[in-house]
């Protein structure tokens, strides 16, 4: 009979540490979430104050002057260099889906929490599911 209760303890002792496990990482992951969602909603605004009259409302860009953000092979591909682009400007020749573009995005003058928020915006929109969370501590270490 001990060896029953004992057992019993000892299951319950172990099931109970690893929903505490769970439980911390469902609230680490509600936190990113929340922290994401909010970041996304800050990333809107400046893209509609700073890069919607090249790339569009739709993402889509202007073919062969103005690379598409939706559905970009290179977004998904080079995202240092997407951040590096949105905080300090780009110029020379690039490949987007297939279609060559070379010309010049000026520097916005961002600060890095801007350039996190409109990267975090852009990589979930227009059918963008690109997963990385960007924050201002990874844009300045560019």
């Amino acid at each position: 009979m001990k060896r029953i209760i004992i057992l019993g303890v000892s299951i319950l002792l172990f099931a109970s540490c690893n929903s505490n496990t769970k439980k911390s990482n469902l609230v680490a992951d509600n936190q990113d979430s929340s922290q994401l969602k909010a970041s996304i909603e800050r990333g809107k605004l400046v893209y509609d104050d700073m890069c919607i009259t090249c790339h569009l409302p739709d993402g889509k860009g202007v073919p062969r002057a103005f690379p598409p953000l939706a559905d970009s092979d290179y977004l998904r591909e080079n995202q240092t260099e997407s951040i590096k682009a949105a905080k300090y400007g780009m110029s020379g020749e690039i490949k987007v889906n297939g279609i060559t573009y070379n010309s010049t995005m000026a520097p916005l003058g961002l600060s890095n929490e801007e350039v996190a928020d409109v990267i975090n915006y852009i990589n979930n929109s227009w059918g963008n599911t690109i997963d990385n969370f960007v924050t201002p501590e990874k844009v300045s270490e560019l």
